[in-house]
C-alpha cells in the first residue's frame, strides 16, 4: 500500500455508472462538500460518471484534481467473484445476460481514464479504490450516525452480487456479518410489482407507497407465495416470478436517465391479474396489491430486523440502501422490532454509497470519527451579487410577468412578511443558503405551503406539481413540537421516517395528513437550519401551528439548484412568491 498522506487527507467519494450518480469530498474524516449529478445535469436520478458533481466538490473544497489522495468508488466487480462463478455455472443464464453484465463491469472501469476526460484543473496523482457496495452503504449508515455502537443494515435491488448485507458498529470499526445474495432480493420484489401495478420509471415504488394507504392487504397470501422469509431472518424469492436470474434485463446505467427493463414473468400476471398499464386509472385492485406489497416488505423487513436484534442484543440501528427509503416502513421500527433509536442518512440509495467508500477508505487508514451527518446542506450555495445579477439579466421578463421585487435584509421581517402569505394561501418558493444533499427538499430548495389548508393538495397540483392525486405533502415541524403532534418523537431531520400524527391534531392540518393519518414528517431544529426554523416560527406565532407544508422546489424535474433554475420554474408556473435569499418575488 501506498505512504500514508500527511494531513490534510483528502478523499473524494463517487458512486459512478449507477442510478443517482453523485460526489463528495471529505477532508479529515468531515464532509466538506456532497451532491448528486442529476442537480447539474437536470436529469432524474442521471446515472453515469458525475464529472459536474466532482467540479462541484473540488471547487467548494478549493483544491484541485492534483490535490486528492484518494478516490473512493462505491462498486467493486470483484468481491463475491466466486459466487459470481459458481452461480452462472450452476443456473446457466442466457449468454445475452453474461454478455450483459461483462459490458456493465468495463463500462464502470477507468475511473482514472474518466478523471482526465473531465478537464479538471491539475492530474490526478491519488490513488483509485473500489469499495464493495454494500459495504459503503453500511459505512453511510453508520459512521453519519450520532451512535458509539448500533446494528447496520443495508437493502436494495443488487449491488456487487448482493442485494443486502448487515454487521454491527463500534466506535470506528464495522463489521459485515451476513449477506443476502443475488438473486434474491426485496428491492427487486418491490420493484416488479412496482412495475406491474403500472409505474415502469425508475424510482417509481415512492408511487407505491403512497398509494398503499388506500388499499387494503387483500393479496397478502398472494405476496408470501413470491416471499418466502426464512428461520435465519433473510428471505428468499419464487424466482419462477421474476425474469432478472435468467434474462436479459435491459439496464441503461451510462450518461442518461436509467432505464429498468421489466423484472416479472408471466406467471406474476396469473396471480395478481392483468398488469396495469400506464394510461389506465387506478382502482381498488391496484389499490389493494399496493397495499399488500407494502405489508410484505414489512413482514420480511421486520423479520430480518427481529432477528439481528436478538443477535446483537444492540438498541439502534443504522440503515442505509434503497429499501431504506421506505419511509413508511422506517416510521414502524420502533413499534414492531426492539430497536428503540433509528438513524437513516440523507440520500440513503445509491448516492449515499460516495460518502460511504470515502469513509472507509479514511477509517481504513486509521481516520477517527468526529463527524455526524445531522444536517443535509452539502450542496451549492449562491451569493446576494449573483443573484442581483440574475434578476438584472431577467428584469425585462420579470417586469412582464407582473412581478414586484423587493429586498428584505432583515431576517426577522423577512419571515415575518412570508409566513404571512403562507397563512393566506399563497405557494412559496423557497430557496436559501447550500443546496440538500439526498432526495429530499430540507428547507432550502422547498415549495412552502399552509398545512391548514385542506384544498392545498388540489392548488399544489394544480399551480406547479401536476402530480398523482394520491401522493401526499409533507410536514416540516419545529423539533420541540414533534411529540405534541405527532405519535412518536424520535428527531427525523432527512424525512425518512412516516409517523402517525396525533388523531385530534389531524383536523388541523389536513393538507400533510395522508388518509390513514399518517406523515412523513421532517424535524428542523434551530442549529441545523436557524432561517428555515425561523420560517415556520413566525408562521406559529401567526396560526398556533408548529408546522408547514414542504414540498420539493421544482416541476417534473430534478430540485432545482442554481437560482436562475429557481427563477425559471416560478415564472413558468402559478407559485405566488419567490424568496431568493433576501430577495422577495411576488406576483
Amino acid at each position: 500500500m501506498k505512504t500514508i498522506p500527511k494531513p490534510p487527507m483528502i478523499i473524494l467519494g463517487i458512486n459512478a455508472h449507477h442510478a443517482d450518480s453523485s460526489a463528495c469530498l471529505v477532508r479529515d474524516g468531515r464532509i466538506v462538500a456532497a451532491a448528486e449529478e442529476e442537480r447539474f445535469l437536470r436529469i432524474k436520478h442521471w446515472a453515469g460518471f458525475p464529472s459536474e458533481a466532482i467540479r462541484y466538490c473540488l471547487r467548494e473544497a478549493n483544491v484541485s484534481l492534483s490535490e486528492i489522495d484518494y478516490v473512493a468508488v462505491n462498486q467493486n466487480s470483484r468481491d463475491n467473484l466466486i459466487r459470481k462463478i459458481v452461480y452462472l455455472l450452476a443456473r446457466r443464464p442466457t449468454i445475452s445476460l453474461v454478455l450483459s453484465k461483462l459490458r456493465n463491469r468495463r463500462s464502470r472501469a477507468g475511473v482514472e481514464m474518466l478523471l482526465r476526460r473531465t478537464s479538471l484543473a491539475g492530474s490526478f496523482r491519488g490513488e483509485v479504490i473500489y469499495v464493495e457496495h454494500h459495504q459503503a452503504h453500511l459505512s453511510s449508515a453508520f459512521h453519519m450516525s450520532p451512535f458509539e455502537e448500533a446494528v447496520a443494515v443495508s437493502i436494495d435491488g443488487f449491488g456487487d452480487f448482493a442485494s443486502a448485507a448487515w454487521g454491527s458498529g463500534r466506535n470506528t470499526t464495522l463489521s459485515i456479518d451476513g449477506r443476502v445474495y443475488f438473486p434474491h432480493s426485496l428491492g427487486v420484489f418491490y420493484q416488479a410489482i412496482t412495475q406491474h401495478l403500472g409505474f415502469p420509471q425508475y424510482g417509481d415504488e415512492y408511487k407505491v407507497m403512497g398509494l398503499a394507504p388506500y388499499g387494503k392487504p387483500r393479496y397478502l397470501d398472494a405476496m408470501r407465495q413470491i416471499v418466502r422469509t426464512k428461520k435465519d431472518g433473510t428471505y428468499a424469492l419464487d424466482l419462477s416470478f421474476f425474469r432478472h436470474h435468467r434474462d436479459e434485463v435491459t439496464l441503461q446505467w451510462t450518461d442518461g436517465p436509467p432505464i429498468p427493463g421489466e423484472m416479472f414473468s408471466p406467471k406474476l400476471e396469473t396471480l395478481l391479474g392483468p398488469r396495469r398499464k400506464c394510461d389506465e386509472p387506478l382502482d381498488d385492485r391496484h389499490s389493494d396489491i399496493a397495499s399488500s406489497v407494502q405489508a410484505m416488505y414489512e413482514e420480511a423487513f421486520f423479520h430480518l430486523l427481529n432477528t439481528l436484534h436478538s443477535r446483537y442484543r444492540i438498541s439502534n440501528l443504522a440503515l442505509a440502501g434503497g429499501c431504506a427509503m421506505n419511509s413508511v416502513a422506517n416510521g414502524k421500527i420502533r413499534q414492531f422490532t426492539p430497536f428503540r433509536r433509528v438513524y437513516v442518512q440523507a440520500a440513503a440509495g445509491d448516492a449515499g454509497g460516495a460518502i460511504g467508500a470515502a469513509f472507509v477508505q479514511w477509517h481504513k487508514l486509521g481516520g477517527g470519527r468526529d463527524f455526524v451527518m445531522d444536517h443535509a446542506f452539502l450542496g451549492p450555495q449562491y451569493s446576494p451579487p449573483e443573484v442581483a445579477r440574475l434578476l438584472d439579466e431577467r428584469r425585462e421578463e420579470i417586469d412582464a410577468a407582473g412581478c414586484a421585487v423587493e429586498h428584505i435584509h432583515n431576517e426577522r421581517e423577512l419571515c415575518s412578511r412570508v409566513a404571512k402569505v403562507i397563512a393566506e394561501g399563497k405557494v412559496i418558493g423557497w430557496f436559501q443558503g447550500r443546496m440538500e444533499w439526498g432526495p429530499r427538499a430540507l428547507g432550502n430548495r422547498s415549495i412552502v405551503c399552509d398545512p391548514r389548508r385542506a384544498d392545498m393538495k388540489t392548488i399544489l397540483n394544480a399551480k406547479i406539481k401536476r402530480r398523482e392525486s394520491f401522493r401526499p405533502f409533507a410536514p416540516s415541524v419545529l423539533a420541540d413540537a414533534v411529540s405534541e403532534w405527532f405519535e412518536d418523537d424520535d428527531a427525523v431531520p432527512f424525512m425518512m421516517q412516516v409517523f402517525q400524527i396525533r388523531k385530534e391534531k389531524r383536523p388541523l392540518i389536513p393538507a400533510v395528513t395522508h388518509v390513514d393519518g399518517s406523515g412523513r414528517l421532517q424535524t428542523v431544529s434551530r442549529e441545523a437550519n436557524p432561517r428555515y426554523y425561523a420560517l415556520i416560527e413566525a408562521f406559529r406565532e401567526i396560526s398556533g401551528i408548529p408546522i408547514v407544508l414542504n414540498t420539493s422546489f421544482n416541476e417534473n424535474e430534478p430540485i432545482v439548484c442554481r437560482p436562475d433554475e429557481a427563477l425559471d420554474c416560478f415564472l413558468r408556473t402559478k407559485m405566488d412568491v419567490l424568496v431568493l435569499g433576501t430577495t422577495y418575488i411576488q406576483r
